[in-house]
Parts: structure tokens; sequence; C-alpha cells
């Protein structure tokens, strides 16, 4: 998937707008929690800059349902991004119009603008031609470097393509890059690590998987629908009722293509996720009634962890256990540890799994970090992306 990038233009008294994804985490004042997803565009904007463009940057933030949200407007963003370039960045009251038009194009060399969210917009979502027009309408060249909306087709990250030439940043070509080589040509042995809630939206991936792996090591409260569907008895733990036919035909197909799937053979339960003074180590054949699943246990940790410390290549989405509390996330920061320890090329993605691994403390230490959440599980799963389908090939 070679993907021509901004590196391939000369760029000098350009205008670029530029799809950055920086839908970042806020709290109730809000103000920024997170900004990795700033950082993560910076690169790709910083190179715009010096090579003499003016940079026009469009994001959305929240979901404001196509109409102006004074909570979710983008002037936080634009004041962090002004600190971390340490040079002013404009910020638009609107998403487009005349004044977003003067303010383009009066732009001069090395200067940023910075458009009002464009969800605010409601032809964003739809897709709708005259918007996409009107964003080409501001620039010379199109840089996708959202690669979060990377599965979306939406009017500023696959409309604008139709009228401006459309190439990837820095982030979203390492993102094909490093997603491609793990599933087309890794170093083997190569694992994946699959946790999360929540095994509905992720059955395309784990079939797409099985035909590429060695070993499926499964966790997080997706395992106990696969535990369930071995016939062991859960009391309170989180389980897709609806899904046990499905976990059934993944572990069918893992045993006729011969992948080592694994599940946890103990896990750490409590009453609730509240109850961390009453975290305890069972098998999985004795949980009891009034208690739930909320974490592999220490026997799991390492069966998984001999696995990881002898693979070429790990992928890895969704947390083992309730990471956010303490009691029940030891699971996937030792397994993390183990990983980065290992020597095996790394790739992480999901938000919550970036929450994760920074928690550990390892996120220098991993090969790649995907900025993606539904858009690296839809590349694992074998699907065309719109949002890199428009890119312009090398």
């Amino acid at each position: 998937m070679a993907k021509k990038s901004v590196r391939d233009f000369d760029l000098a008294g350009k205008r670029v707008f530029t799809r950055v994804d920086f839908n970042v985490p806020r709290n109730e004042q809000g103000e920024i929690t997170d900004d990795t997803k700033i950082r993560a565009a910076l690169p790709t904007i910083r190179y715009m800059l010096a090579q003499g463009a003016a940079v026009i940057l469009a994001s959305h933030l929240g979901r404001p349902k196509g109409k102006p949200d004074d909570n979710l407007r983008m002037d936080a963003v634009a004041a962090r991004l002004s600190q971390l370039l340490d040079r002013q960045v404009q910020k638009a009251d609107e998403v487009v119009g005349e004044k977003v038009s003067l303010a383009a194009a009066a732009l001069l060399p090395g200067e940023i603008l910075l458009l009002e969210n464009v969800r605010f917009h409601p032809g964003e979502k739809s897709n709708d031609d005259a918007l996409a027009k009107a964003y080409a309408g501001l620039a010379d060249l199109f840089v996708s470097d959202a690669f979060g909306t990377a599965h979306r087709a939406h009017a500023s990250n696959t409309g604008v393509a139709k009228y401006l030439p459309a190439v990837a940043g820095l982030l979203m070509l390492a993102e094909i890059e490093n997603l491609s080589k793990s599933l087309h040509s890794p170093q083997r042995p190569l694992v994946a690590i699959v946790g999360g809630s929540k095994i509905a939206d992720k059955i395309g991936v784990l079939h797409n998987l099985l035909k590429r792996v060695d070993s499926l090591l499964l966790g997080g409260g997706m395992a106990n629908t696969f535990l369930k569907a071995r016939g062991y008895r859960l009391g309170k733990s989180l389980v897709e009722e609806d899904q046990l036919t499905a976990a059934a035909k993944i572990m069918q197909e893992a045993a006729a293509l011969q992948v080592n799937l694994l599940l946890p053979s103990d896990l750490i339960v409590a009453g609730s996720p509240e109850d961390e003074l009453g975290a305890q180590a069972v098998t999985v054949d004795s949980v009891q009634e009034d208690k739930m699943a909320l974490d592999i246990g220490p026997q799991t940790r390492k069966s998984y962890g001999d696995l990881v410390s002898k693979a070429g290549t790990v992928l890895w989405n969704g947390p083992l256990g309730m990471y956010e509390v303490d009691a029940f996330a030891q699971g996937s920061i030792d397994l993390l540890n183990t990983l980065v320890q290992s020597g095996a090329f790394s790739i992480v993605g999901g938000g919550d799994m970036i929450a994760a691994v920074e928690k550990a403390g390892v996120d220098k230490r991993i090969s790649h970090i995907s900025t993606g959440g539904g858009a690296t599980l839809e590349f694992w799963e074998g699907k065309e992306l719109p949002g890199i389908a428009v890119l312009q090939e090398r």
C-alpha cells in the first residue's frame, strides 16, 4: 500500500488543507486532559511549516450532531497547539464561509489557521459535495493525517480529495506502513492480543487475524463470553449472551487453522469494580456467583507472557482487565512490560490501550502506538478504509 506523502510535493508558498485528529479528551471545565493526538500530528505540521507552507487544519471534537455546541469548540485545542508549536495558531469561528475563505487567503507561509469543529456543519458526516468543494477552495493541496477517522467517508477526509491532490501526512504514512507490515510481512511468531469489553465489534477482526497469526491471546470482558461458550460459570461477570455462538465458531475456526488460541486459566475477581480490597485470584472453574471477573490472573499472565517473550511481532488491541482501577490493571501492565522487554516489533492500537500503555510507563518503548480505534480494527479486519483509498498512489 504505497501512498504518496507530504514529502512528495513542493510546499513552498502553498496553502495546505490538512485533516488532523484533535478529538482529545477534556474535563468538565473543557480543559484538555490528554494531548497525545495533538502531539502525534506535530511532525507533519512542523514539516509543512519548515517547507514554507501556509497550513489550514481541520478536525472534529466530540459529537456535536451537525450544529454548533459551545462546549465543543476548538479554542482550547488552538491554545494547546500554539503552546506546543511555540507560535500563534489562528482560530476560525466557523467551519466554512466568507470569513474563513478570507482568513485562509490571507495566510502567509509559516502561518496556521485552525477551523472550527468540522462536525458543527451538517454536511461533514454526510460527505456533502458542496462542503467538500468549499474546503478544497481554501487550499492547493490536501494532506490527510487523521488515521483515527480513516474508516469514515466524510467531507473533510474523503470528499475534499475529489477536488485537490490528496496525500498522506507523516502520521498517516507511519500508520499505513506499520499496520501493513504487521499483517503482510511480520517477523514471526506473530502473536495477537485482543481484549476490551465486547466481541460484537471485533468478530471480523478475530476471523481475519486467525488467518495470519500463530497465537491469539484473549482477555478483558470479551474473554468471559468465550469462557462461557466453553461451559464455565462466571458469576456476575460481563458476558454477551447473544455472542456465545459467534465465540464458539471462532474457537472452532482456530482449531481448524491450528492457531494457538488461549483463554484465561485464572481470573482476578471481586464483588464489583469498586471492591478493590476484595480482589482475589481464582481459577476459571471456581468463580463464585456473587463475583465478577475484572482482570486476568497470575497463571494467565505467565502463560501469555511466555508466548509474548518469544514473539517476533505482537499486535494488541484492548486491555486485559479494568485497567483504570489499580487492583485490576496488573494483567495489562505485566504483559506490557514483558512485551517491551521481548524485542518484538509491537503495535498497540485503540484509545483504551494508549491510556493503559501510559499507565504502565512503556509508551516510549512500543514500536508503534496506533492513533486509531475503529480504524485500526477495520484495517486489521482487512477492510479498505475510505480515508486511505482516496490518497494518491506512489
